[in-house]
């Protein structure tokens, strides 16, 4: 299996900056999405598979603790807040908000590698999901992922391992369409020994447990020509 480059948005209003840190990070082997404001950023978060944010607090349109607060509210995806404050309220302010780690200006770019790395890491070793407890349609699916359950019209649904670490992903980043190949390396890891294909068989069977009609999917929903992504409301 051919692993994708990762998707890292850099949100930043300075041109200069934002242009290094572009280039930097390229060289990184990563594939960066700029944005120069709040609203460019999150629209362009909707359109990619992004793995990590660079955010940047003072932002014009939307402020960049807005866009964090907006973020969380749809994404467990890691936020490195770029800031010019160094005073401990704000950076506490910003980690209180969801942010995952913080870098002042100015910084060397080998520091923020660094903690883009360290982030990246912590986020791959434990996959999250937004909802500790979700009911979705009105309480015909309902997932209980502390204690590892789900209920289908009341009755107990089994899932394997496998198809529960499936789940738990594409529920992670709810509105995220996912590649076979990016969900794959979400869910299992990089070093999964088996084919693309292999997801598709995961996916059905998973739907034969958890949709009313698997041939119309209303919570693992197929995105033709390119992957899934999760639907339920």
């Amino acid at each position: 299996m051919i692993t994708q480059k990762k998707k890292i948005l850099v949100v930043e209003d300075e041109e200069k900056i934002r242009d290094v840190i572009k280039s930097f990070l390229e060289s990184k082997d990563f594939i960066v999405i700029p944005a120069k404001d709040g609203r460019m950023a999150l629209e362009l978060f909707e359109q990619e598979p992004i793995v990590l944010v660079i955010l940047d607090l003072m932002l014009p349109e939307i402020s960049g603790e807005e866009v964090c607060k907006l973020l969380r509210k749809k994404s467990r995806v890691p936020i490195i807040m770029l800031t010019a404050k160094s005073d401990e309220g704000d950076i506490l302010n910003g980690l209180g908000i969801g942010a995952d780690d913080y870098i002042t200006k100015p910084f060397r770019l080998n520091a923020l590698y660094a903690r883009i790395e360290a982030v990246l890491r912590r986020s791959a070793d434990d996959i999250e999901p937004l909802l500790r407890n979700g009911s979705f349609q009105d309480g015909d699916l309902i997932i209980d992922f502390e204690r590892r359950s789900v209920m289908k019209q009341s009755q107990e649904v089994k899932l394997t391992p496998n198809e529960f670490r499936i789940l738990s992903t594409l529920m992670g980043y709810p509105n995220k369409v996912f590649t076979r190949e990016e969900l794959i390396e979400a869910a299992f890891g990089i070093d999964f020994d088996g084919y693309d294909r292999t997801i598709d068989t995961h996916i059905k069977n998973l739907r034969q447990k958890i949709e009313t009609d698997p041939r119309e999917p209303v919570y693992v929903k197929t995105i033709h020509g390119v992957g899934y992504k999760f639907g339920g409301e």
